[in-house]
């Protein structure tokens, strides 16, 4: 091999070694691009993760709060509604649990006076009330608090009446119990003949307060 073939073999190698010098510059700059990507992605997920926190512990207090207010009003020695987010399968879920002197319980297993129905009810206007804007301030209850004992049924409708006074919600309730419209601003007596129903009577309430 003659002394130009070697010449024309180092001007090749030079310029492959330019191409690779150029390609690791090139690499190390994506590098340090991706690096300060990923830090601003942490950055990100850190403060995603921060205001995810700052709701739960918001939609804690507020459905607690509604819940807990609705059984204490109805109740003489009440649960407490206590909502728990927890990590399950890469996914945030939401326990619920009635407590009351410390312990805990399964608010399906306390079916005692009915607590169910009043804490289901309230978890419905807490619902409601967390909408941005509002969809409706309408809300019709079938047989409403149906399971709760007579005694508190009267402090049921007085319940739904100050929640409606409070938010400025209208609630059809369709029952047969006559102290849940106690507090009821207009009663609709309703019969049925020939298979249609029609209004027997209608009347303002003159118990209200």
């Amino acid at each position: 091999m003659q002394i130009k073939d070697y010449r024309n073999k180092l001007e090749r190698l030079k310029g492959q070694k330019m191409q690779l010098e150029n390609q690791i510059e090139k690499n190390q700059t994506e590098l340090k691009e991706y690096k300060r990507s990923l830090v601003k992605h942490e950055q990100a997920k850190e403060i995603i993760r921060e205001v995810g926190l700052k709701t739960q512990q918001q939609l804690q207090f507020h459905i607690s709060d509604i819940t807990s207010l609705a059984l204490e009003a109805v109740f003489d020695n009440p649960y407490k509604l206590e909502v728990e987010f927890v990590q399950r399968r890469n996914k945030t879920e939401c326990d619920i649990y009635f407590s009351r002197n410390g312990s805990r319980i399964n608010p399906l297993d306390a079916s005692g006076g009915g607590a169910v129905d009043i804490a289901s009810f309230a978890l419905r206007i807490a619902s409601w009330s967390l909408q941005n804007p509002h969809l409706r301030n309408t809300i019709i209850l079938d047989e409403p608090m149906k399971n709760i004992s007579e005694k508190y049924k009267e402090r049921a409708s007085k319940m739904i009446k100050e929640i409606s006074k409070k938010l400025g919600i209208q609630f059809i309730i369709v029952t047969h119990e006559p102290v849940l419209t106690s507090h009821a601003d207009k009663v609709f007596e309703i019969g049925i003949k020939k298979g249609v129903s029609f209004i027997k009577e209608e009347y303002l309430n003159d118990n209200l307060y």
